[in-house]
């Protein structure tokens, strides 16, 4: 089993691992200062690292690879893992987190110069195709002549798409239960019933309900059950096994975390991460699916 860190608790994310760093806004390119259209880089976070809520003046593509990303925005928990992307519109404040390790890339699109098309009003997972994924290193490069970026950055305009299937995590933003939502957030293995919670509240089971569907669109139970989805996905993304995955998240046994994790994602772990072609929006957790 994976012991919950005792590091600081942070509102609407996972706890902090131990060993966390904390930074403010994350740096800008320096070939902002100039004319530009997109301009994309990456580094790799060795620590596990957090970043403080801020925004930007630019549009913001951030995707993965060998690893995860939290973001939290506003009332909504959004985990991007391998071979997908986040769409972040200038203006937005958003922080997040990186497992250490993982590839982190972000690319920075000038807003004039953004096609009317793709300035999304609201943060959206991108489908990062082999292609997109290479058109951005490509235009990282610092040698590029004035034709050649441009041409580049023409057809990334042509093939950056929204995913059909979104996955955020709507949080309640309802005083009667919001103390709910930030216990599961730092230990999603926490088992209580729902008339436990209601009493831990002093409370009806049935306000509890009543305020988890107003607000999330979702039971109770199935709130839990898409976090610890959410959850699942950065640990399995760091290498644990499906069964001390199970365990940490309050199954009894894998095949009830694997049913659960189809559920919610319309397939198993294993086929998940091997293929990592597929999103979905969580709204539907019965069926797993539902088109945007």
């Amino acid at each position: 089993m994976i012991r919950a860190s005792r590091g600081e608790a942070s509102p609407g994310m996972w706890r902090r691992e131990a060993g966390t760093v904390v930074r403010g806004a994350g740096e800008l390119p320096e070939q902002v200062a100039g004319s530009f259209t997109i301009i994309a880089g990456h580094h790799v976070p060795r620590v596990p690292t957090e970043w403080a809520p801020h925004s930007h003046s630019l549009h913001e593509l951030v995707w993965v690879r060998g690893g995860t990303l939290t973001s939290r925005v506003e009332d909504r928990v959004f985990t991007v893992t391998e071979g997908r992307g986040l769409w972040m519109p200038a203006g937005v404040v958003h922080g997040g987190r990186a497992t250490a390790g993982a590839e982190f890339h972000d690319a920075f699109f000038a807003p004039d110069r953004t096609p009317f098309a793709l300035a999304f009003e609201e943060p959206k997972a991108i489908a990062m195709t082999p292609l997109l994924e290479s058109l951005l290193t490509h235009l990282s490069r610092t040698d590029l002549d004035a034709a050649a970026r441009a041409r580049a950055e023409s057809v990334v305009f042509d093939v950056l798409q929204p995913s059909e299937r979104q996955l955020a995590l709507q949080l309640p933003g309802d005083p009667r239960i919001d103390a709910i939502a930030e216990a599961l957030l730092d230990d999603p293995g926490d088992c209580r019933s729902l008339e436990e919670w209601a009493r831990w509240l002093g409370v009806s089971d049935r306000t509890i309900t009543r305020a988890f569907r107003h607000t999330t669109g979702l039971s109770f139970a199935q709130w839990r059950q898409v976090l610890r989805v959410h959850r699942a996905l950065t640990l399995l993304s760091e290498g644990f096994d499906v069964t001390t995955v199970s365990e940490t998240l309050g199954y009894a046994q894998p095949s009830s975390f694997i049913a659960a994790f189809r559920r919610v994602m319309g397939t198993t772990p294993g086929t998940f991460f091997g293929t990592a072609d597929a999103t979905v929006d969580v709204r539907n957790p019965v069926s797993g699916v539902q088109n945007t």
